[in-house]
């Protein structure tokens, strides 16, 4: 394959993957959106493996063979409730290819036509130690991003004094380190630049608390770009630059879009200073437990929802655990059928990433056009019969306008407790991921409905049958 049609090949798989951005931005269009990406990918990879700078296939086959094996084994057995910890272990291993291909071109710049060792260029050298620093730091804030998830890392904020003090020198010997390189083009240093970076990635993101996970997972999405893009400059791959870049900037954006969602500074993101303090972690796991609760049933909440005009459902990722989107579906359609108007509220940060809950829902086929984000929803909850909350927690408290000390003060939440009636489905009275005590659960209008959400919702069902 000559290098012209290699390069026009190269520019149409970025169109596709630009195309595939344009159709993830909408729920109706976001299955086309994946397509023209898969389609790009494919276009990609074979103008790769058949280009012209290709001479032997035997270690790529190997490496496509074993990738692709991992990724159809993990596929198939992945659980919607797990895709967040999945996306970040994946941001991880985009992080340490960067790391590995600086590396590989350090100790060999022939390959890379980078020149010889001792005489690579001040730009080539700058980039291998900028795509080393942003891989590393992704590649280890991701994996603790992944542990808290996954559960085997705690999602409190771990901290300790000066902890921002020491971040801003390790920042600011980095900086330093990476003009000794470009001067030295010394593997000492490299090697130093790397294991400070790894040792950053760590800190930025350890003393993040859970319920900022979202914005985590995005801004580290964002950073696997430019460590693409990094990997796309060493290797004078115009498509990696273009897609690394793509990646890069729509993660930010979402990333920003994110912090406005949590009210949340988007540079105290990149910092990773704005995990919850001791102070009002502490506060946050108090219990009211000895406050007065109103615990209803499913067939109290169906004769409730069937004599309602309007209801509101509110998902979230007790929904998504639980995998009652179907049964919930079944309910709404049964509501419908009675001639209740019925529509669902979204949160930007509703379940562990976002998306989630619109993701979910589209599976059951939810139509689109029920399926409303919060600035387009929340001002109807004041005239709303019932607000049908399940399985989410902090995306619905008060204390967020109201206690100035909880971690998740500022937050702009779903008004639910505006409404006429809360139907509260939850396993338990237990904090949600900010670990914050959710005052609705103890309003005079909230009726909690405690138990599995979907069989909470096919015990309505079979109640708004017999009605």
């Amino acid at each position: 394959m000559s290098v012209n049609l290699s390069a026009f090949l190269y520019l149409v798989s970025a169109v596709c993957f630009i195309l595939a951005l344009r159709g993830l931005s909408s729920a109706a269009t976001s299955r086309s959106g994946n397509m023209y990406g898969i389609f790009g990918m494919v276009i990609a990879v074979l103008t790769t493996f058949l280009g012209p700078s290709i001479s032997r296939y035997s270690w790529i086959v190997v490496a496509i063979a074993l990738g692709g094996g991992i990724g159809t084994v993990i596929a198939k057995r992945i659980k919607m409730t797990a895709l967040p910890q999945l996306v970040a272990a994946f941001h991880s291993l985009v992080g340490l290819a960067a790391v590995f291909v600086a590396a590989a071109a350090l100790y060999s710049p022939e390959t890379f036509h980078l020149g010889s060792h001792g005489h690579m260029k001040c730009t080539s050298l700058f980039e291998m130690g900028l795509g080393t620093i942003v891989g590393a730091i992704t590649f280890t804030g991701s994996i603790i991003a992944f542990g808290k998830l996954q559960g085997l890392v705690s999602g409190k904020p771990l901290t300790f004094p000066r902890q921002h003090q020491l971040n801003a020198l390790l920042a600011i010997g980095l900086v330093v380190l990476l003009f000794i390189f470009m001067g030295t083009e010394s593997t000492p240093v490299f090697w130093l630049l790397t294991t400070i970076s790894f040792a950053l990635g760590l800190l930025l993101i350890m003393p993040i608390g859970g319920a900022d996970m979202p914005v985590v997972i995005s801004m580290l999405n964002s950073y696997s770009g430019w460590a693409a893009a990094g990997i796309g400059f060493t290797m004078s791959n115009n498509l990696l630059i273009i897609t690394g870049a793509l990646v890069g900037a729509s993660g930010a954006i979402l990333s920003y879009i994110m912090c406005k969602g949590m009210n949340r500074s988007i540079f105290n993101v990149i910092l990773g200073g704005f995990g919850t303090d001791p102070a009002s972690a502490a506060s946050a796991s108090a219990s009211a437990s000895d406050k007065p609760v109103k615990v209803s049933s499913g067939e109290d909440a169906a004769f409730i929802m069937s004599n309602a005009r309007n209801v509101i459902i509110v998902p979230g990722y007790g929904m998504a655990v639980a995998q009652a989107q179907h049964a919930l579906r079944e309910m709404v359609d049964t509501l419908k059928g009675k001639g209740v108007n019925v529509r669902y509220a979204i949160h930007p940060v509703a379940g562990r990433m976002p998306g989630h809950m619109n993701v979910l829902l589209a599976e059951a086929n939810v139509p689109y056009d029920e399926v409303l984000e919060l600035e387009d929803i929340n001002h109807d909850f004041a005239s709303t019969d019932v607000a049908f909350v399940i399985g989410a927690n902090d995306i619905t408290n008060p204390a967020a306008k109201t206690d100035a000390s909880s971690p998740i003060y500022g937050m702009p939440i779903l008004d639910v407790e505006k409404s006429k009636t809360v139907l509260f489905v939850k396993r338990s009275l237990a904090s949600g991921y900010a670990g914050v005590d959710n005052e609705l659960f103890y309003r005079d209008n909230t009726l909690m409905v405690l138990g599995d959400a979907k069989k909470v919702c096919e015990e309505i069902l079979k109640g708004l049958k017999e009605h």
